[in-house]
């Protein structure tokens, strides 16, 4: 182990690693906006984590009004 990570963490082996946006989500979320509002791949992959929830809500909401 590199000497600062010593210092910082106090010793000890490293802990974890990334904690990430689970990809079966991802996965999902890509193909619901994907069938509903024809965005590309692409597109929907450069969404950040945020701004695809968003998208999500505002499409459900469009699904559900009468």
């Amino acid at each position: 182990m590199p000497p600062l990570w010593t210092c910082i963490r106090g010793g000890g082996a490293p802990h974890g690693g990334i904690i990430g946006y689970p990809l079966d989500q991802v996965y999902q979320e890509v193909a619901y906006l994907g069938s509903r509002v024809h965005w590309t791949h692409e597109e929907l992959l450069n969404l950040d984590h945020i701004e695809r929830q968003r998208w999500l809500i505002e499409v459900m909401k469009l699904e559900e009004a009468p």
